[in-house]
């Protein structure tokens, strides 16, 4: 069965509610209405009334199916609820009036709507700037516990093959502890996409080939990360070069007691410079097609959408933010 067909087949039922800040951008309208009509999710678009309406008869989808809620004119004991709300999330960092500001921007009502409970997820992006997506789920939802960062996956998928790539889209400098946690996330999203993951720790050297300090940082989160999740210990392995990781012959024959080496379905990049080269690589020259960033380490699901997305790409953005609420409600 192909991927997203699983994937669909794991959300449908499960009265999962989705919001989506941009609801006057005609690719989010037409993906938030498919995904309502194939019975995924149930969703909640934010914007102005009179804008999503229009924006819906231009590109000739009914809004019916879809709740839509315009913050700047929600009525104010909503409106008192959520600043209260806010202001206690924030443990006096942010005053009442400051709040009531912030919750004129879609993405912080967004955010705090999943904050909240009101929604299962949101996805944002398609019209806005990462940091406009991250900041507020970052000062609002904050982190799982046990993880101190969060990071950007993506999932490669081409045929059968499919693979997680990460950070390629958050951390810029990953330290060990960073890298450890990065290899955690990632396996818990491939274990979401239904592969058990094998993770390779990447590198410029394998088992010692090579000396320096960037190596020396991969073998440390190695460690760390075998540590911190002691159930994934022999699921995870490093230093290891790429076609180490990849190539089953290479692997005997470069780290022949691995148990990773040559299988490996999770790739954790040392830098989010190494990471975002190389699942382009993947993607444009291995003809992979590529989904994400994956935000990962959240303590409830937000996802971040390209500027350059199309309405393809927020269908199945959505149905990937919907899989990650699902796990961390069954969590």
């Amino acid at each position: 069965m192909a991927l997203f067909d699983e994937l669909k087949n794991k959300v449908a039922g499960q009265d999962l509610h989705l919001v989506f800040p941009e609801g006057d951008d005609p690719r989010v309208l037409k993906a938030v209405v498919r995904l309502v009509e194939d019975q995924l999710i149930q969703a909640t678009v934010l914007g102005d009334e009179k804008a999503i309406a229009e924006t819906a008869a231009e590109v000739g989808v009914s809004t019916d199916a879809l709740t839509v809620i315009n913050p700047a004119t929600v009525d104010e004991g909503k409106k008192a609820e959520m600043v209260a709300a806010l202001v206690e999330r924030r443990n006096g960092k942010t005053d009442e009036e400051t709040a009531a500001k912030w919750l004129q921007n879609v993405n912080y009502f967004g955010t705090m709507m999943v904050q909240m409970g009101q929604a299962d997820g949101m996805v944002s992006g398609a019209a806005h700037a990462t940091g406009d997506t991250v900041r507020p789920a970052l000062q609002l939802i904050k982190t799982e516990p046990g993880s101190k960062r969060i990071s950007g996956a993506f999932f490669l998928q081409k045929g059968d093959q499919r693979y997680v790539f990460a950070d390629c889209a958050i951390n810029i400098e990953l330290d060990a502890e960073t890298m450890a946690t990065v290899a955690i996330q990632s396996a818990k999203t491939a274990k979401a996409f239904g592969v058990d993951p094998k993770i390779a720790m990447l590198s410029f050297s394998t088992k010692g080939s090579a000396k320096g300090e960037m190596v020396d940082k991969v073998a440390e989160a190695t460690k760390l990360a075998k540590e911190m999740a002691p159930e994934l210990a022999d699921s995870i392995d490093g230093e290891l070069q790429f076609d180490a990781a990849f190539v089953e012959s290479v692997g005997a024959a470069k780290a022949p007691e691995s148990k990773v080496a040559g299988h490996a379905n999770v790739f954790v990049f040392p830098s989010l410079e190494a990471g975002n080269i190389g699942y382009k690589i993947a993607q444009r020259l291995g003809d992979f097609e590529a989904m994400g960033p994956i935000l990962q380490g959240l303590a409830k699901p937000v996802s971040d959408l390209s500027r350059g997305c199309s309405e393809e790409d927020v269908y199945k953005v959505a149905i990937i933010t919907a899989v990650q609420a699902l796990e961390q409600k069954e969590a």
